[in-house]
């Protein structure tokens, strides 16, 4: 097995077993343990420092453990996404934009956000044109129409 291949599945379940209810459980009773230990070491500073390395080194590690796993889902997700794009009517342009820099993608979403405004905006014209409801066909009005 690959370097690549056991960081990555170490790193999955470790993001899996740190997300439970139990790892959160656990962490809580490895506080007051340690908190309950104080008067027996005398609250000293070797005392305080076991808590602060132990926090330290383990947020340390956890940030790319998960950063690594946010990576992994983030690429994954757009992957399936670029695909249903390709598959669809939607237009493709918008496959990868995830790699632009962020004042092109701002331009990208202002565009879109217009178009769906301009959009909203023809539709509220034709709705109120058709006397201020939008028009629905029923079943009745579709069989009347077939077959007339």
């Amino acid at each position: 097995m690959s370097p690549r291949i056991a960081f990555t599945r170490f790193a999955n379940a470790t993001a899996q077993f740190t997300g439970k209810p139990v790892a959160f459980v656990t962490c809580v009773l490895l506080v007051v343990v340690w908190a309950v230990s104080g008067p027996l070491f005398g609250f000293s500073d070797t005392w305080q420092l076991v808590i602060n390395t132990s926090t330290t080194i383990i947020t340390f590690l956890m940030v790319f453990l998960i950063q690594s796993t946010q990576n992994r889902d983030n690429a994954a997700l757009q992957a399936k996404l670029d695909e249903l794009i390709r598959m669809s009517d939607a237009d493709n342009a918008f496959i990868g934009i995830e790699h632009l820099t962020d004042e092109a993608l701002q331009a990208i979403l202002e565009k879109v956000e217009k178009d769906a405004h301009a959009l909203h905006a023809e539709k509220s014209k034709r709705d109120r044109k058709e006397g201020g409801r939008p028009a629905r066909a029923t079943r009745k009005s579709q069989a009347k129409a077939s077959s007339a």
